[in-house]
């Protein structure tokens, strides 16, 4: 049974940073482009970056220069640093491989950026 649990979600101000990691279990993870993804209220689950298994990373527009995933296949983590956060960041966060796959979302983890 695939398991994606995330953590590292809060409260921050604008301009702060938060670390947000993506513990994988039921997979071999070490093989699987993966994913964090965002959902905003009121809208549309969006991908916002990606690390292929052998570490190209790539962003959506709105997170390039702030945002940074990475990965430990050591350990089946996937981590995204978000550094000068801002309020259109707040979003529920979570990881998945890339492409999604439906059966694997997890619970996410709430990020609120305040003003």
């Amino acid at each position: 049974q695939v398991q994606l649990v995330e953590s590292g979600g809060g409260l921050a101000q604008a301009g702060g940073s938060l670390r947000l990691s993506c513990a994988a279990s039921g997979i071999i993870f070490s093989i699987y482009p993966m994913g964090w993804y965002r959902q905003a209220p009121g809208k549309q689950r969006e991908l916002v970056a990606r690390i292929s298994s052998d570490r190209y990373a790539a962003y959506v527009g709105s997170v390039k220069g702030r945002f940074t995933i990475s990965r430990d296949n050591a350990k089946n983590t996937v981590f995204l640093q978000m550094n000068n956060l801002e309020p259109e960041d707040t979003a529920v966060y979570y990881c998945n491989v890339f492409p999604e796959i439906t059966k694997y979302w997890g619970r996410g983890t709430r990020v609120t950026v305040s003003s």
